[in-house]
């Protein structure tokens, strides 16, 4: 996927979680922040962030802001769209008959289902972006829809769905997405006990510049 419009700013400070503020040319600029999770370890004062001019005239705010650089790091991409976007992408080029965003599956709205020959698949797309050591971490904040997935996908894999979640990973030279214990150890557990039903986890790693995201190719399975 790519950005249009794209610009550096500097990050100031985030009073909530849909807004920020920024730097921009030395001017004070308030920005919606497309990631409501906490991002605390990314969003400091003074990190360097991506921000898109929006072409709706009529938002309050102007820019969004999609990415930032973490120090000793990189790029880390902080649009909690594109994650499924990047994977809409990349399941095109598979070879798959069918294709469907946003299927309903019990109390769930999971976003892939997918079909070949005659085998039926669910997927759930979470964009991983809490580095801690050259791992990924998910989530950076307790997440009961999470953990409702994880159910649904356990039961679809019981069902006979080829049941897979995917961690998409938005940031430079991260292979590989442990559950945070720390933070959320129920979705761990729930993750565990997935795998366990017969849910596939798929890591994908991305490469990604200032004004694009895609996913790895080189390091993603080419068929599932």
């Amino acid at each position: 996927m790519r950005y249009e419009n794209i610009c550096r700013a500097s990050f100031i400070d985030r009073p909530n979680r849909f807004i920020a503020h920024v730097d921009l040319d030395g001017t004070r600029e308030t920005v919606h922040v497309k990631n409501t999770g906490r991002c605390r370890e990314l969003l400091l004062p003074g990190a360097e962030v991506m921000i898109q001019r929006s072409s709706n005239l009529n938002r309050k705010t102007a820019y969004d802001l999609i990415a930032v650089y973490k120090e000793g790091l990189g790029l880390v991409n902080i649009d909690s769209q594109a994650p499924n976007k990047v994977v809409g992408e990349w399941l095109s080029g598979l070879d798959f008959s069918v294709i469907r965003p946003e299927y309903t599956f019990g109390s769930s709205r999971l976003d892939y289902y997918m079909e070949k020959e005659d085998r039926r698949y669910l997927m759930e797309v979470k964009g991983c972006t809490l580095e801690r050591d050259g791992v990924g971490f998910f989530p950076d904040a307790p997440t009961e829809r999470g953990i409702r997935h994880l159910h649904e996908l356990a039961v679809a894999a019981r069902e006979g769905y080829h049941s897979f979640i995917a961690f998409v990973i938005p940031m430079p030279g991260i292979r590989k997405v442990l559950p945070n214990m720390d933070t959320a150890p129920e979705f761990g557990h729930a993750l565990y006990e997935a795998e366990k039903a017969g849910v596939h986890i798929l890591y994908l790693p991305c490469s990604l510049g200032e004004s694009s995201l895609d996913i790895d190719v080189s390091l993603a399975p080419s068929s599932l």
